[in-house]
């Protein structure tokens, strides 16, 4: 099934059409995990926690595509070359599978000095080779020849792949005259700082790219809302389903779930950043989240899709906690926060079986109560629902687990404030 409501798309040439042949770096295969001995549910969530495995086991999965697993990709943004060196050496350590090395940011960059030293081989990762422009959110502010010149040098060298920018592809291509390595893939990349256009305006730009004989394309766009991300879910399905290799990610905290679900939808890479303040772009997660947290090498097209509904949401521990469950039990899903302005609207746009449950917290919880289809009389009463599950037929059932803890944290208070822990209690009232 699709994972989200479908449009149709104009058609894109697929990379077999245009002879195109894209080999993926080599796979780093993720550490062993030895799951912790299990934990007997509180009793009063048995009936909330049932409902989420019955979603979860019910639903088809995904139809089975061949297609090779979504890259890390982690940036290296030093200032001096030597460190930058290091950031590639910690990526890899990490268990990135390649390095984009953003020669904007090196302060007093000598391209025939510096990139040799950067590209030497052996190198402990490939290379993604960028060169970005102020006008398009980097940091050179020169003329395009030079730039151009860095970047031919980068792949005469033996870079992977090279990053140009979609406004001045053309010209960049002409300049090369058909010397391009056969071992190394030009992305074609086009950035949005502003927004996420429509699902049409996004096909087009996606053929404009394509027109200039891009190996890769790249689209980044800006986030208002997090439904803005369902139109770049849409146009990683309809690449997936063309062989078009593409990486299309949503900046902001809005876009946050572009960057862990992108290998559901087939996207050809996403970015993690070595550590936090060492971000290439809006919201970047790091790389060890992405691969500790969200367990991103095990996501795939039959990942089922939990998370966390609130405005604010960034600080809820929760990711961490249920994916470590998840990672336990065996369970094929991610959780992940939404960060949601409007409930209704982001409920009525992940509407698909993929997007299996939700919790939900402030200030949403009393729109939830109106959100579902059905709501347990106990959660009516309160007036709030904290646990919205999806049925099989798409129906949505909210839940309230709130008086469960609370409830508990009276109970729990209780025996230890009237029973010293020395003693075993028989009965208590």
């Amino acid at each position: 099934p699709g994972p989200l409501k479908k449009q149709e798309l104009p058609p894109a040439a697929s990379s077999k059409e245009r002879g195109i042949h894209h080999p993926r770096a080599e796979a780093h295969a993720p550490p062993s995990h030895q799951p912790p001995p299990r934990r007997a549910a509180h009793p009063l969530t048995t009936t909330a926690m049932a409902a989420v495995m019955s979603v979860s086991a019910v639903v088809p999965p995904a139809a089975a595509v061949a297609r090779a697993r979504t890259l890390l990709c982690v940036p290296a943004t030093a200032r001096a070359p030597r460190e930058m060196a290091a950031e590639v050496a910690a990526a890899a350590a990490l268990g990135a599978d390649l390095a984009e090395l953003r020669l904007d940011r090196l302060a007093g960059f000598a391209p025939r000095r510096d990139l040799p030293a950067l590209l030497a081989k052996p190198r402990t990762l490939p290379a993604l080779v960028t060169y970005r422009p102020k006008w398009e959110g980097g940091e050179y502010e020169g003329d395009d020849e030079p730039r151009f010149e860095a970047l031919q040098l980068a792949m005469e060298l033996g870079a992977e792949y090279v990053d140009i920018e979609l406004k001045v592809a053309d010209k960049f291509i002409k300049f090369m005259s058909g010397k391009k390595p056969e071992n190394c893939k030009l992305i074609v990349s086009s950035h949005n700082y502003d927004n996420t256009p429509s699902a049409e305006e996004l096909a087009s730009l996606l053929a404009q790219i394509q027109a200039t004989g891009a190996d890769i394309v790249k689209i980044a766009t800006t986030a208002t809302e997090i439904v803005d991300v369902s139109r770049m879910f849409q146009i990683l399905v309809h690449c997936q389903e063309k062989q078009v290799p593409i990486i299309g990610l949503v900046m902001n905290d809005r876009g946050f779930i572009s960057r862990v679900l992108c290998p559901k939808f087939g996207g050809y890479l996403t970015f993690g950043s070595l550590e936090k303040g060492k971000e290439s772009a809006p919201s970047q997660p790091t790389a060890a989240d992405l691969i500790n947290v969200y367990n991103i090498r095990q996501i795939g097209p039959d990942t089922k899709v939990f998370g966390i509904i609130g405005n604010p949401v960034g600080h809820s521990k929760s990711p961490i906690l249920h994916n470590e469950a998840f990672r336990s039990v065996g369970l094929n899903a991610v959780y992940v926060p939404f960060l949601v302005d409007d409930l209704a609207k982001f409920l009525s746009t992940y509407s698909s079986p993929d997007f299996a449950g939700f919790s939900c917290t402030i200030p949403h919880k009393e729109a939830a109560v109106r959100c579902c289809d059905e709501v347990d009389p106990i959660a009516r009463d309160i007036g709030a629902v904290n646990t919205i599950i999806r049925k099989p037929d798409g129906k949505l059932v909210g839940y309230n687990t709130d008086y469960v803890g609370a409830i508990s944290a009276i109970e729990d208070g209780i025996r230890g404030f009237y029973m010293p822990l020395y003693i075993e209690p028989l009965y208590y009232c």
